[in-house]
């Protein structure tokens, strides 16, 4: 795995910083917001990847070209405190000299630049981010929340900036073509027990062969010595392992990434209190430009070198 220094000289200081951090080690990390069992899917329902167009350079793309956000004018003289936390890489993490940096900080970064706003990033523990910002402590949470209808219920949330993919892997030599049912009748998947992942492999695909185990190491590990065929997971920590040592370049992604949001939720976006919904508003049209003048990607692809969206043909050797 590699960052390109191009790339991070655009970025916050501290990103520079961490790179060799992240380059040798987030592909090792484990993920600690677990997905939740997944609720029975409507019968006939089909799982549908993303549309090529999406994946053609693996950096997602969640606004339209052609709409034109309205900008919101932010209170003179206010500032925002944004509140995160330091143990989810690559979104949210803390660097070597503790500065807070990741995927979604330096985003809202760009957000604030955009909005010519000041503001300040605070870490806090994940589990308590949502109720310090509900008691007024902050006023953006910039972590791994999934859009739910409960979340949006209590507070107001932008449009995502980022999806869970789901995504199948196998090993390079013996890397299926297609990934259809009927292709993966009777092949051991390898899976995470009593995850989201495990749920919709046996709603969609019941023909094939689930190789449950008790943790993602452990699957990945069945997968590199034979004991699965595949692997089905989180799209996100099986890019990084796939770009890091342990992989040992054993396996890459076939098929195209799956998103299901009664699955895999409905994405990642800044959370405001309820009160704040123009803020909202205003953090939507600053993302519209950020993906329009292309620091987005430039942000994405400091954080993702193999990229979870990543079309499968890109893999095959």
């Amino acid at each position: 795995m590699y960052f390109s220094k191009t790339v991070i000289s655009r970025l916050h200081p501290g990103v520079a910083r961490i790179a060799p951090i992240l380059a040798l080690g987030l592909a090792l990390f484990v993920f600690p917001h677990s997905l939740s069992a997944a609720q029975a899917q409507p019968e006939g329902a089909a799982p549908a990847p993303l549309p090529p167009a999406f994946t053609a350079t693996g950096i997602p793309g969640f606004w339209d070209p052609r709409a034109r956000v309205e900008p919101v004018d932010i209170p003179s003289g206010r500032s925002l405190r944004i509140l995160t936390s330091d143990d989810f890489p690559p979104l949210h993490f803390g660097g070597p000299d503790a500065v807070p940096t990741g995927f979604s900080v330096e985003l809202a970064r760009l957000v604030c630049e955009t909005l010519q706003v000041p503001c300040t990033i605070q870490v806090r523990s994940f589990s308590t981010l949502l109720d310090a910002l509900e008691s007024g402590e902050g006023d953006v949470v910039a972590a791994a929340f999934a859009g739910n209808p409960r979340l949006h219920e209590r507070f107001a949330v932008t449009l995502p900036y980022f999806r869970f993919p789901a995504r199948f892997i196998a090993r390079a030599e013996d890397a299926p073509v297609a990934i259809t049912a009927a292709d993966l009748a009777n092949r051991r998947i390898g899976v995470v027990s009593q995850t989201a992942h495990a749920a919709w492999l046996e709603r969609y695909f019941p023909d094939a062969v689930p190789v449950p185990a008790p943790n993602a190491a452990i699957a990945r590990s069945d997968l590199q010595r034979g004991a699965s065929d595949l692997l089905f997971g989180d799209g996100l920590s099986l890019a990084l392992w796939l770009g890091g040592r342990a992989s040992q370049e054993c396996c890459v992604f076939v098929g195209e990434p799956y998103f299901d949001d009664r699955y895999f939720g409905e994405g990642i976006g800044f959370v405001m209190r309820d009160e704040d919904a123009r803020l909202a508003r205003a953090f939507d049209h600053a993302l519209h430009r950020i993906w329009e003048d292309g620091a987005y990607a430039r942000t994405w692809l400091a954080f993702f070198p193999i990229s979870p969206l990543e079309p499968a043909r890109a893999f095959l050797r």
